[in-house]
């Protein structure tokens, strides 16, 4: 004999079964299609601001410089080549005709929130201490480096201007999968049985 907590699970087990089926038709694959191309923007911004910083070098009269001897270069570097993977795994995953489940949407929103975190990060400490080469800090003696080694320095603004450019890309996609999630799903609904606190959630 089912207890009512399983009859309540297997009612939002099936609900959630015939929610997944919604996308697939053609708006659902028209929609799929649209967001694994906007998933994958964001890996091409990636790979570029990547490469423009791991070929960022100079070498002049007064010494050289490169990208490795920064640590939140190389910081940007390593984010970029993460988000970028990121990117190609979440734009296949998406491009897949699947049912939307509970798990799934958890997962995208999940990752989505935690690379965004990741990339700005990288832009803005990179962009900290590319203004502080441009402008100096009279306070701890930090000369203006960019005088010296202008073309290092305008190789990195690229670089860190089209990884806020993914930033960009990857804000509007933690919307994105933010909206799927918490307006197809209500709220937790949590049941207390013998063994403690139990949670479940069910397609709006």
């Amino acid at each position: 004999m089912m207890t009512n907590k399983t009859m309540v699970e297997e009612e939002g087990r099936k609900r959630e079964g015939d929610h997944g089926d919604e996308g697939v038709g053609d708006g659902g694959s028209a929609m799929r299609t649209a967001e694994a191309v906007l998933r994958v923007v964001p890996m091409g911004l990636c790979l570029a601001a990547l490469v423009l910083m791991l070929k960022n070098a100079q070498v002049n009269d007064v010494g050289s410089v490169s990208y490795a001897d920064l640590t939140p270069f190389r910081y940007l570097v390593y984010a970029n080549g993460f988000c970028a993977g990121y990117s190609l795994l979440s734009a296949s995953c998406t491009a897949m005709p699947r049912p939307n489940t509970l798990s799934r949407s958890w997962l995208l929103f999940f990752f989505d929130q935690v690379f965004t975190y990741v990339i700005l990060a990288a832009g803005t400490v990179s962009a900290e201490l590319t203004y502080l080469a441009y402008n100096g800090d009279e306070a701890v003696t930090w000369s203006k480096e960019c005088g010296v080694f202008d073309s290092f320095c305008q190789r990195a603004t690229a670089s860190i201007g089209v990884t806020f450019g993914a930033v960009a890309c990857y804000a509007v996609l933690s919307l994105l999968s933010s909206y799927r999630l918490f307006s197809t799903y209500e709220a937790p609904l949590p049941f207390v049985g013998k063994t403690g606190l139990e949670i479940a959630a069910f397609p709006r």
